[in-house]
C-alpha cells in the first residue's frame, strides 16, 4: 500500500475517533511527509474552527518563583546550576500583575514557577483566594509541580480552577534519562490522575525531540494522554540550556511539533492545545504555524519586566516583544494573518462540559 495511502487511512481513522494502536501511532509521527501533513493540517483546522470558531485563548502567565528543588537533566532552573538568576515575587507583585493582565484583556492567571519549598501550601493558597477575591470573573491556573493529593485539594478549596503538569514522557526508561534518582513516573502520574479526580481542568504535555526520544516514546505519550483525558495539552520542542548535562544535545523541530499539534487535535477535538513559547522560540513562525495545525491558546508573559529574564528553562527564550502580554495587539495581528483573533474570555475547557454531558 502506498505510504501517503495508509497514512490517509490512519488520519481518517483518527477523525472518527478511533484510537490507535502503539505501532499504529509510531506509523503516524514516522509517515511525516508533505502530502501528510497537508491533508492532517486541514482536518485539524477544519475540527478546530468547528469546536472554537477563530478564537484564540490568551492566557497571563505569571512565572512567580525561579526556585526549584529538583534537578531535572534538562531544566535551566535545576538545582544544580548555580548560575541560574533565582527571584521570588511577593503577593502583592503577584496581584499587581494580575491587575495589569486584567486591563489588559486577561481573564486566566497562569502561576507557574519550580518547585519552591519557601511557598508553602498555605502560602499558594492565600494567594489563590486573594486573586479570586479581587478577579471574581477570572479562572486561576497552577503549575507548581508535583504535590500530594491533600495539598492539591487545599488548593482547589481556595478556588484554583486548573492544572498545568507535563508528564515530559510516558515510558519508564526514558523518563528515568532526563529526570534524577529521586523523582518518579509513577508520582508524576499520578498527580494527574489525583488532580483529575478533585475536579481541575488538567493540563498535561510532553516535549518533543527531547534526548534519547524515539518514535515509540512519542506513541507512548500519545496513548497515555488518550486514557488520562486531559483538558488541555501542551507540547513544545526540546531547547537546551548551556548549563544543564543536555547544553549539547540537539534541539527538537518546529516541524515535527506543530505535525504532533494536529494529531493531537483530531484525538481530541474539544482540547485546548496551546502554541507554547518553546514552539515560538524555536521558529519566529511557530505561533502561526501552531495555529493553522489546529491550536487554540496562546500565553503571553505577564511577570514583571524585570525578571522574565531569569525564568530561563532554556537558552534563548522569547520573552519579549509578542511574547509579552503589554504587546497583545501585535499578538493578535500575527493571529489575523492567519485567520484567528484573540478573545477576552476565561475560556474554559468544553472536553469537561462534554464528558459530563456525556453522563448524563
Amino acid at each position: 500500500m502506498c505510504l501517503v495511502v495508509r497514512m490517509k487511512k490512519l488520519i481518517d481513522r483518527l477523525e472518527r475517533n478511533h484510537v490507535l494502536t502503539h505501532s499504529e501511532f509510531a506509523a503516524l509521527i514516522d509517515g511525516q511527509s508533505q502530502e501528510t501533513e497537508a491533508d492532517l493540517f486541514a482536518r485539524a483546522r477544519a475540527i478546530r474552527q468547528r469546536e472554537y470558531g477563530t478564537d484564540v485563548y490568551i492566557r497571563g502567565l505569571i512565572e512567580f518563583t525561579s526556585y526549584c528543588k529538583n534537578d531535572c537533566y534538562y531544566c535551566g532552573l535545576r538545582r544544580s546550576n548555580a548560575k541560574a538568576q533565582r527571584y521570588r515575587l511577593t503577593e502583592e507583585e503577584i496581584l499587581h500583575c494580575c491587575a495589569a493582565g486584567w486591563k489588559l484583556g486577561f481573564r486566566t492567571f497562569v502561576l507557574q514557577g519550580g518547585e519552591d519549598p519557601a511557598f508553602s501550601p498555605e502560602d499558594i493558597a492565600g494567594i489563590v483566594r486573594h486573586i479570586k477575591t479581587q478577579f471574581p470573573d477570572c479562572a486561576v491556573t497552577l503549575s507548581c509541580g508535583e504535590h500530594s493529593r491533600a495539598v492539591y485539594r487545599l488548593w482547589r478549596q481556595a478556588g484554583a480552577d486548573r492544572y498545568l503538569l507535563r508528564h515530559e514522557t510516558a515510558g519508564e526508561a526514558h523518563y528515568r534519562k532526563l529526570h534524577p534518582p529521586a523523582m518518579s513516573l509513577e508520582n508524576r502520574k499520578q498527580c494527574l490522575w489525583n488532580l483529575k479526580k478533585l475536579g481541575y481542568q488538567v493540563g498535561a504535555g510532553f516535549m518533543v525531540g527531547s534526548p534519547w526520544q524515539r518514535t515509540e516514546n512519542l506513541a507512548d505519550d500519545l496513548l497515555f494522554l488518550h486514557d488520562l483525558q486531559p483538558d488541555m495539552i501542551g507540547i513544545g520542542p526540546f531547547l537546551p540550556h548551556h548549563e544543564t548535562p543536555f547544553a549539547q544535545e540537539a534541539p527538537g523541530t518546529s516541524e515535527q511539533t506543530v505535525y504532533l499539534l494536529a494529531i493531537l487535535r483530531l484525538m481530541f477535538p474539544a482540547v485546548l492545545l496551546p502554541a507554547t513559547t518553546a514552539l515560538g522560540t524555536i521558529d519566529p513562525q511557530g505561533r502561526e504555524k501552531g495555529m493553522l495545525a489546529g491550536a487554540n491558546v496562546v500565553m503571553p508573559n505577564l511577570s514583571p519586566i524585570a525578571v522574565r529574564k531569569k525564568y530561563l528553562l532554556y537558552d534563548n527564550k522569547a520573552c519579549t516583544g509578542e511574547e509579552a502580554a503589554e504587546c497583545l495587539a501585535c499578538l493578535n495581528r500575527r493571529m489575523q494573518t492567519v485567520g484567528y483573533h484573540l478573545t477576552v474570555s476565561r475560556g474554559d475547557s468544553r472536553m469537561r462540559h462534554e464528558m459530563e454531558e456525556n453522563k448524563k
